[in-house]
C-alpha cells in the first residue's frame, strides 16, 4: 500500500491522492456505458494498473455476494420478452442477458474501488476528499466536519464486530463510536503527471462511451 500522506500508483505512474479518486470515480461513471468487450478491456486495464487490489476485491465481492444474485433476479424478471425454454416461469433472454451485463457492472465497479483503496488507504481517501472539497469551504460547507466523520465511520468499520452485535447497534446499546482524539491531514502538492492522467483519463473515457 502506498503511503498514507503520498502518492498513489497507477500501474509504474504515482498520483495525488485526489487524482486517484478523481480517475476511480471517472471509471466508474464510464462502466454504466460499457458493454462486453469495453469491461473486458476495462477490467485488463484495472489488473495491470494494481494487481495487488485483487485480494481487496475478493473481499468486497464475497460481501455483496447476497446483492448480486438479488440484482441479477430483478433484472431478468423485468425484462419484456421471449421467456428462457418457453417456460412461462423463467425470465426472458432479453432479462437474462441485461441481468448479466449489469452484474458484471456492478462487479467491476467493485474493483475500481478496490484499487482505490490499495492505494491510498484510508488516511489517502481523507486526503484527496479534503483536496477536493477545500475550494467548497469558501461556500460555507463545513469540509473539515465532513471529512472528520467520514473518518470515524471508516475506523470503526475496521472493529470486527462479534457476532450478532448488528441488533446492540441498532437499539443503541453498543455506546458512543470511538475515533482519534485528533485527526491531522497534510495533503501533498499536485504535479504535472496528476494533471496529465486527469486529462487521459477523461479523454479516454469519452472515446470509451462514445465506442460503447
Amino acid at each position: 500500500m502506498a503511503p498514507a500522506w503520498g502518492h498513489a500508483h497507477f500501474g509504474a505512474v504515482s498520483l495525488h491522492p485526489a487524482a486517484a479518486l478523481l480517475v476511480c470515480v471517472t471509471a466508474i461513471v464510464v462502466i454504466q456505458f460499457l458493454g462486453w468487450l469495453g469491461l473486458a478491456l476495462a477490467s485488463s486495464v484495472l489488473l495491470l494498473a494494481r494487481r495487488d487490489s485483487l485480494s481487496g476485491w475478493w473481499r468486497l465481492l464475497r460481501r455483496m455476494r447476497w446483492l448480486f444474485p438479488s440484482v441479477w433476479l430483478i433484472l431478468a424478471y423485468g425484462a419484456a420478452g421471449d421467456a428462457v425454454f418457453d417456460v412461462a416461469w423463467m425470465p426472458t433472454h432479453e432479462g437474462v442477458l441485461d441481468a448479466t451485463l449489469h452484474v458484471a457492472r456492478l462487479g467491476l465497479m467493485l474493483g475500481c474501488l478496490a484499487w482505490l483503496f490499495a492505494d491510498v488507504g484510508n488516511h489517502g481517501l481523507l486526503v484527496a476528499l479534503q483536496s477536493l472539497l477545500q475550494p467548497l469551504s469558501e461556500c460555507g460547507l463545513a469540509s473539515e466536519r465532513l471529512v472528520v466523520r467520514l473518518s470515524l465511520v471508516m475506523q470503526n468499520l475496521q472493529v470486527k464486530l462479534p457476532k450478532g452485535a448488528w441488533r446492540n447497534i441498532l437499539g443503541g446499546i453498543g455506546g458512543e463510536p470511538v475515533g482519534p482524539e485528533t485527526l491531522r491531514i497534510e495533503a501533498p502538492a499536485w504535479r504535472t503527471n496528476d494533471y496529465l492522467i486527469c486529462l487521459a483519463v477523461l479523454i479516454s473515457s469519452g472515446v470509451a462511451i462514445s465506442l460503447g
